[in-house]
């Protein structure tokens, strides 16, 4: 298995497409630095985009799982990450530096949308563990949701990556798209506890539909604390999903 390459491609995104190609695994089994972004953006720069994408610490490939929960929720706790930044907690930063860092964050988005024509705002807040979301509101933006949300999963992607190289350090900044992620995560987390529901009811596991990696988290997370059951994925992506087992 290739552990770590540099990929040239019209966009950062579709470079990212072509290492996770290269190399065999998902985007949540990885780290990325963006070398370079492209003359006129992100998106359908004449220059091309390179990146640097490694595999993250503590990786398993499949065939060789031993904690599904594990490879489900992304390694956030290392002291530090390949490209050499610190990870910050939010509660270590001054508000001074929180706003650099959400300054930073815009200035990359807008570097990305302007150059596709795309007028909006963008709204600032905090999310419950600290994180700033950057909620990117206005009309017609569907086409940076994509199906299933994949085109703002690629834009997050680059996002955190250029803006964590700006900063130099690594701090959690999410991305979302007129709240489509807060609304996918509320449809989740109910779609979690009926599940648990029903499993506690019945005394049988419940088979989720295939969900990405961060549909999966969400999942593994509003139910760890229920103490009727317990969750664990099974298969492989696209078609990986989540189980509930009862206790």
């Amino acid at each position: 298995m290739i552990k770590e390459t540099t990929v040239e491609g019209p966009s950062v995104p579709e470079a990212l497409d072509a290492a996770l190609e290269q190399m065999g695994v998902q985007q949540d089994a990885v780290e990325y630095e963006v070398l370079e972004g492209g003359s006129k953006g992100i998106f359908g720069s004449t220059k091309p985009a390179k990146v640097k994408v490694w595999l993250k610490a503590g990786f398993v490939p499949p065939n060789e799982e031993v904690d599904d929960l594990e490879e489900d929720e992304p390694v956030e706790d290392a002291p530090a990450n390949r490209a050499g930044y610190d990870v910050v907690s939010p509660a270590d930063l001054s508000d001074e530096e929180l706003d650099t860092i959400a300054d930073e964050a815009v200035s990359v988005i807008n570097s990305i949308l302007r150059p596709l024509g795309i007028e909006s705002e963008i709204e600032e807040y905090e999310g419950d563990e600290g994180e700033i979301i950057m909620d990117i509101v206005g009309d017609d933006l569907g086409i940076l949701i994509g199906r299933h949300g994949k085109t703002l999963d690629a834009l997050q992607v680059v996002v955190s990556a250029i803006t964590n190289r700006r900063i130099e350090r690594r701090f959690p900044v999410v991305v979302d798209v007129s709240g489509y992620r807060h609304r996918r995560r509320l449809k989740l987390e109910e779609i979690a506890r009926r599940a648990a529901d029903r499993v506690a009811r019945q005394g049988r596991p419940v088979e989720l539909r295939p969900m990405t990696s961060f549909e999966r988290k969400v999942v593994h997370m509003v139910l760890r604390n229920d103490r009727r059951i317990t969750t664990a994925s099974q298969g492989e992506e696209p078609f990986r999903q989540v189980v509930v087992h009862p206790k």
